[in-house]
């Protein structure tokens, strides 16, 4: 009952600094105000939520934090957080802008570009490993084989070697390739590694030539080291402060951190009509059903009112984040936060990135 009215309490308070914030951003909105409060009342003490929203180019950061059963506003937009497989966006990203320089075609097999033969003589194409239609499976069966295991941080010691001796003796496909689309977090580290192969460049280092330093993303990384200071906790599923993870060979699957201040800069040149490399990324490249087909690292979500989104959500053990764009209104949201992938609640965050959209993409009609 107590916890009740604090909450009561503290939504008026919200509400009243939010519309404060309202009047000079004319981002948000009383029902705005609503939907968070009803997704992040479900989430642990020291939950903490970083939002970016773009209406019509324009962008306004807000951010809450859970303390003492009360939530409170808090300027986030600079503090980094995991954006777990929002990072596939930018591993296809970084294939089109190699397409675009002339270095490899989509439908090149990816053999040719590694230092070892596949297993059965497959050859998953750049695109099928990008729209996960390539026939691998989510994730290699020698997975848990790294020694030592570590479940809080279950990607750091799956090396180079391993994935070398999985596609070598083991792989198996689950399905013709370009017969279906199925979630690859393999397929996509396979990408990376084949472009780290053919480059001589390390994944950050591509991020940095070609996007971080071209959108002007300074506080985004693969190296944690370097954003210690600004990096948020990450929260396990029962609310307690849990290892970050560490992706080695599987980077290019979910290994970058970011801000909403950065992801907003990459949102903002998606709408830019002359960008080819980012137009490639969302060009429509297998049709799974009526209402979503997927592009390259992009799932593009079709609307009864015949609008495209973009979007992609990302999960680790401490971490979960969504990014929802209207390319056509030049509308986003985009949350990132520190609730655990393995939270029961945490579908609420890409939930609540869509319905933030619509409020945003309703005003825009009603005006």
């Amino acid at each position: 009952m107590k916890e009740g009215i604090v909450l009561t309490l503290v939504l008026m308070l919200l509400a009243a600094s939010v519309r404060s914030q309202a009047q000079s951003s004319g981002c948000w909105t009383k029902q705005q105000e609503q939907l968070i409060f009803e997704h992040v009342r479900a989430f642990p003490e020291q939950t903490q939520m970083a939002y970016a929203f773009i209406e019509n180019g324009a962008v306004a950061f807000s951010g809450v934090i859970v303390e003492s059963d009360t939530m409170r506003l808090v300027d986030n937009h600079q503090k980094v957080f995991e954006i777990g497989s929002i990072s596939k966006v930018f591993t296809a990203s970084l294939l089109t802008a190699l397409v675009v320089e002339g270095k490899l075609s989509l439908d090149d097999p990816v053999n040719d570009h590694l230092p070892f033969a596949l297993r059965d003589s497959i050859r998953p194409t750049f695109r099928q490993l990008a729209n996960h239609t390539s026939g691998l499976p989510r994730m290699p069966s020698n997975f848990d084989a790294a020694v030592p295991f570590d479940p809080a941080n279950p990607y750091r010691n799956y090396g180079a070697d391993l994935l070398e001796a999985y596609l070598t003796t083991q792989v198996e496909l689950a399905y013709q390739p370009g017969e279906r689309s199925e979630y690859s977090n393999l397929g996509t580290g396979l990408l990376a590694y084949v472009l780290t192969q053919m480059t001589g460049l390390d994944y950050q280092e591509l991020l940095e030539k070609y996007l971080f330093s071209k959108y002007n993303m300074i506080a985004s990384t693969t190296r944690r080291k370097e954003v210690t200071s600004c990096l948020v906790s990450g929260l396990d599923q029962s609310g307690k402060a849990t290892s970050n993870w560490d992706f080695s060979v599987m980077v290019g699957a979910g290994g970058i951190l970011s801000t909403t201040e950065d992801l907003a800069k990459f949102a903002l040149a998606q709408f830019d009509e002359s960008n080819r490399e980012l137009e490639l990324t969302r060009l429509p490249t297998f049709e799974v059903n009526e209402q979503l087909a997927i592009g390259l690292g992009w799932h593009i979500v079709k609307t009864p009112a015949e609008t495209e989104l973009y979007c992609h959500n990302g999960g680790t053990g401490g971490y979960s984040s969504s990014i929802v764009l209207d390319t056509d209104r030049r509308n986003g949201v985009i949350i990132l936060s520190n609730v655990s992938a393995f939270h029961p609640e945490s579908p609420k965050i890409e939930q609540l990135c869509f319905s933030l959209l619509r409020t945003i993409n309703q005003s825009l009609k009603e005006q």
